[in-house]
């Protein structure tokens, strides 16, 4: 089958990006605190740790791409891919009965468990999201849900290519 781009889209959180920054000049901060204080010690390391860490997240969860092909949908988060062949999809819906916790717990790349299945999200804080309930699990993961823009635009584009696929 011929694959050709349906969709893509470039998605950004400036909110998230100030967070991670700020995550990591506090604990250089800290880590800077602590060496002067008492030098090189385990809680500096802890400090400095955390600090690499989000200095890491501020640089990598920069932007979520989002590219529907007539084979699949691909999501781009970084130096992470994640892959979802259209023939795998079982349904795919608003994202919009997550407790605040899960809702709000963070950006980025998360896994968690949501009504018993297991779940990878591709998410930034503030943007409306999508999950797709899988035919046959990828590893442990049933759902993959993601931020975007356009929610009502990507499920209508998904369920078309996926009805196309079917009938093909």
């Amino acid at each position: 089958m011929n694959t050709h781009l349906i969709y893509s889209e470039k998605l950004s959180s400036k909110r998230t990006e100030l967070l991670f920054i700020a995550l990591t000049l506090l604990f250089l901060l800290l880590f800077v605190w602590r060496v002067m204080a008492g030098g090189v010690d385990s809680l500096a390391c802890i400090f400095c740790f955390f600090s690499v860490l989000f200095l890491f997240y501020s640089l990598n969860y920069r932007t979520l791409v989002i590219r529907l092909t007539s084979e699949s949908l691909k999501l781009l988060f970084g130096i992470f891919t994640w892959t979802i062949p259209l023939n795998n999809v079982d349904s795919i819906l608003p994202d919009d009965d997550l407790p605040p916790l899960m809702k709000y717990g963070g950006a980025g790349i998360h896994f968690m468990f949501v009504q018993k299945r297991y779940r990878v999200s591709f998410n930034f804080l503030e943007h409306s999201r999508v999950v797709i309930a899988l035919k046959k699990k990828a590893g442990l993961v049933t759902d993959i849900s993601f931020s975007t823009y356009k929610p009502n635009e990507i499920i209508r584009l998904v369920q078309g290519a996926i009805s196309v696929n079917k009938t093909a």
